[in-house]
């Protein structure tokens, strides 16, 4: 039975595309627009959770993560 998990996708320019990364997994994609890279995580995501051995998903899975801002001071 699938069921849904609700995982952290961090998305950011790099070059003339974009990275993609699942901190919890430590799994990453990328693509030419913000959705394909995006659509590319949640692809690669799903691709690990069929092909990794359950204790290679427990090594790796992280607990929660948290974007938030920060400020600091420069110069």
């Amino acid at each position: 039975m699938r069921h849904v998990r609700r995982l952290t996708c961090v998305i950011e320019r790099d070059g003339s595309g974009y990275v993609s990364l699942c901190p919890e997994l430590d799994v990453a994609s990328q693509g030419s627009t913000i959705e394909q890279a995006r659509a590319s995580l949640i692809e690669a995501v799903e691709l690990f959770f069929e092909a990794a051995d359950p204790a290679e998903v427990k090594d790796r899975l992280r607990g929660e993560v948290y974007v938030t801002p920060i400020e600091v001071r420069v110069g």
